[in-house]
């Protein structure tokens, strides 16, 4: 028994060491991606905070009468949650608590009368909501890790044309806020209507040419765009940063769960020695 007891530890030791080299591989590949993704993120977020100001310094109260997305609805009466998550798991409650704040604000503006769409861009996203038989009006399992302005424009666009041509009120985005490697939490954010900075400068301030109304129209487009990047390339980096945690924090798991089995494998090793040693002198003994 003490025997085949040594052996099915041994088992279980080979197993965790196996696990242990995959989960710190796993650990690695994500460290690595997390510098790039970061090195994105870095690079994407001045554009972002500048289209921002710009469009904040150039709004005027009657542009917008002239562009349809400013347009500030009185009533919110159908609106599209776009939601990012991973394409793949192994990143602890990343994707989870992307899908609660999510599913969250679906059910507020539901409770509130508001007709809603959902659009997912993720496997796991996309994966919860069909297997709760949720409607999808769109989604995407094709931006990767690297996502690109070509991947941003493929997701504004319909919602876009949908709020320019008043099928919708509001859109809101539901993606990560990369704070750290360590914490990355879900937010949400308003992306249309486009709402200016709070306290910019009116355009009153400057002589603009070509005039206000035609300059905005250029730059609506491309200032929701790169709001969409931005985000991806933050849910990108999350993700990264997430997964390097969950993975470093198996591994060390693993070493624990080692620990104990070895200590379990010795006693079991000492106990089966002694006993055939027990068997060897009690055979002698007999023999005399």
């Amino acid at each position: 028994m003490a025997g085949a007891g040594a052996r099915e530890v041994m088992r279980r030791i080979k197993s965790v060491r196996n696990t242990r080299k995959i989960t710190r591989t796993m650990e690695l590949v994500a460290t690595s991606k997390l510098k790039r993704a970061m090195d994105r993120m870095q690079a994407a977020r001045p554009y972002s905070d500048a289209f921002r100001d710009l469009l904040g310094s150039l709004h005027a109260p009657g542009l917008a009468q002239e562009h349809p997305l400013l347009r500030q609805p009185a009533e919110t009466k159908r609106a599209a949650v776009l939601l990012l998550t991973a394409n793949r798991g192994f990143c602890g409650a990343f994707n989870a608590n992307l899908i609660r704040e999510a599913r969250g604000r679906l059910e507020e503006l539901e409770a509130a009368g508001v007709e809603t769409d959902l659009h997912i861009a993720g496997k796991k996203g996309l994966a919860f909501f069909r297997f709760r038989g949720s409607a999808i009006a769109s989604a995407t399992t094709e931006i990767g890790d690297a996502p690109t302005s070509e991947d941003a424009e493929k997701l504004v666009a319909p919602l876009r044309e949908g709020f320019e041509t008043g099928d919708l009120d509001a859109v809101y985005m539901v993606s990560a806020e990369f704070r750290s490697a360590m914490s990355t939490p879900p937010r949400i954010a308003r992306i249309l209507p486009v709402e200016p900075t709070p306290g910019a400068r009116s355009v009153d301030a400057f002589i603009v040419s070509p005039r206000p109304a035609k300059l905005i129209g250029q730059l609506l487009p491309s200032y929701l765009r790169m709001t969409v990047y931005s985000a991806l390339v933050e849910n990108a980096a999350g993700e990264q940063g997430a997964r390097r945690a969950a993975m470093k924090s198996a591994t060390d798991n693993a070493g624990e769960i080692l620990e104990t089995l070895t200590r379990t494998y010795n006693r079991a090793r000492q106990g089966q020695i002694t006993q055939e040693i027990a068997e060897i002198v009690g055979g002698a003994a007999a023999l005399e």
